[in-house]
């Protein structure tokens, strides 16, 4: 988002009426309306296409899948959806999915099994180019559908049965497999709409959804407008409307929710942690969130592996964190802490000598040989932080300059997709409680690892787990997986997992704080 973005919400927002009983922006009621913070505008609304929270955001409120998390449940258990039920048979190799009848999509067309098929066909298409094709490639066929090997979509392995009964078939047992029908990237999908509207298909009036709210209003670079879907097939939302902002800058998001222009915050300013903490409308709790660095090891010289290492073994996390003071926890392995295989044990510590050495061996004693590097992140307070702090740490332990580029975030996902600087900044955000999520993000076959690298021992032991169900099995499997990656190859350096830090009004009741920070927004009320 441009600058001047916020600066034009500043004189909005501050101008307008603050009378509780007066109308917001586009004609809104307050009493009628949560107002809330995206921080940026959505790279795009295409549920196939999306690789970010902030647009996985909207979309889970506007869109269902076959399955959805209860927000209530605090290990995340998995409830019906568009799916009514589900079962596993063949050990978990075939999985049958009974769909609700009667659900209508916004325009009031019914839904059909076809658009479930018509879905997942666009996420694999190689056309469509879905970073998350990945997330369907354990279905008979589907990889190689989506390689382009095999061209007839019909001999994947999913099939309707009955009008309303999906069977799928997968190549191995999956235990977990209904948790990616709660992903974005399965959700059914209008190919008509598609087809009728181009690229244009997601823009209000023309976007048909199947969620507790439709699109309203998409002011680019400003702010989106959800408005209550009253033909939604399931309980209605409790909130009439949702008003999405789009502020970059966490000190003027803060300014406006002390004006009681916002009613929550999801991004706190870290150099205000220690007195925001302490505020009772504060709210911290877990999730599984990793944020890391990657290493594009095809450009020299990080294509080395003993750099790789010695930026690893150079980099204090410990000082990262202490700097942030935002309850984050240091991390070198990969697996975040609360489900199965993390693993504080995994991992390079923090050793400046081992540093030294490595960059040595590389072929870098002369330190002003080294080649200038750039670390690329998108634009934000605390991503430029932790980059100033590592970029200091860099030259205090080795005695190497590198750069600092920043680039707004749809921009800078095209850089990540099309040619990585020499280091980049990412962050994960689990979409299942499961360690295969985190894990089979660094397979060689992901859209989703930006590192240009790949280990087919490490791919093996990936899809080995997938299929395995005694729990000590598994973890040994990623156990030594994660030593592959972050021991041996190390096309990445983990910094922290996370906690969310939050901020939200009183009169706001039943906002959703979960592990996997799921920010729908339909149980809201707004207290009167």
């Amino acid at each position: 988002m441009k600058i001047v973005a916020s600066g034009i919400l500043i004189s909005l927002l501050v101008s307008s009426c603050t009378q509780k009983n007066q109308d917001l922006e586009y004609g809104l009621k307050y009493d009628e309306t949560l107002r809330t913070n995206l921080n940026t505008e959505p790279p795009t609304l295409d549920w196939s296409r999306i690789t970010d929270t902030t647009s996985a955001e909207v979309v889970s409120n506007i869109m269902d899948g076959l399955v959805a998390y209860d927000l209530n449940s605090p290990d995340m258990a998995l409830k019906p959806a568009l799916a009514e039920s589900w079962e596993a048979t063949d050990q978990a190799k075939t999985w049958t999915f009974k769909l609700r009848q009667g659900v209508k999509w916004s325009d009031g067309k019914e839904f059909t099994a076809q658009d479930v098929l018509d879905g997942w066909e666009r996420l694999l298409n190689p056309a469509t180019a879905a970073e998350y094709a990945y997330n369907l490639f354990s279905i008979v066929g589907a990889k190689e559908y989506n390689e382009g090997k095999l061209k007839d979509f019909s001999q994947v392995g999913v099939e309707v049965k009955d009008g309303s009964t999906l069977v799928v078939r997968l190549k191995q047992s999956k235990s977990f497999f209904p948790y990616f029908m709660t992903h974005h990237s399965t959700y059914p999908m209008r190919k008509d709409v598609v087809t009728k509207h181009g690229d244009k298909w997601t823009q209000p009036g023309n976007l048909v959804t199947l969620g507790p709210y439709n699109l309203k209003i998409w002011d680019h670079e400003k702010s989106i407008v959800l408005e209550r879907n009253d033909s939604y097939w399931g309980e209605k939302a409790k909130t009439k409307n949702i008003l999405m902002y789009m502020i970059l800058e966490t000190a003027t998001a803060m300014a406006l929710y002390e004006a009681d222009k916002l009613d929550s915050l999801n991004t706190l300013p870290s150099t205000e942690m220690t007195v925001l903490e302490k505020r009772p409308d504060f709210r911290r709790a877990p999730n599984l969130y990793l944020y890391y660095y990657g290493f594009n090891t095809s450009r020299k010289p990080m294509d080395n592996v003993l750099v790789r290492k010695a930026f690893n073994h150079a980099i204090d996390k410990n000082e990262i964190v202490r700097m942030l003071a935002t309850g984050y926890e240091p991390a070198k392995s990969w697996i975040p802490t609360g489900i199965l295989a993390a693993n504080d044990e995994i991992g390079l510590d923090f050793n400046v000598e081992k540093a030294k050495t490595l960059l040595d061996e590389a072929g870098y004693k002369d330190r002003s040989k080294f080649p200038r590097l750039v670390l690329s992140i998108n634009t934000n307070e605390d991503h430029k932080r932790i980059a100033e702090n590592v970029q200091a740490q860099l030259k205090r332990n080795l005695a190497l300059e590198i750069e600092i580029r920043n680039e707004e975030w749809k921009v800078y996902l095209n850089t990540l997709k099309t040619n990585p600087e020499h280091i980049w900044r990412m962050g994960w955000v689990g979409d299942f409680p499961d360690p295969d999520n985190f894990m089979d993000l660094m397979t060689s076959y992901s859209d989703q690892n930006r590192t240009r690298w790949g280990n087919p021992n490490y791919d093996k032991l990936v899809e080995q787990a997938k299929s395995e169900f005694d729990p000590e099995k598994r973890k040994e499997l990623y156990d030594q997986a994660q030593r592959i990656m972050v021991e041996v190859d190390v096309p990445v350096v983990p910094l922290y997992f996370g906690v969310q830090n939050k901020i939200i009004k009183p009169r706001v009741k039943n906002y959703p704080v979960n592990v996997l920070m799921v920010y729908r927004y339909s149980n809201v009320e707004l207290e009167k």
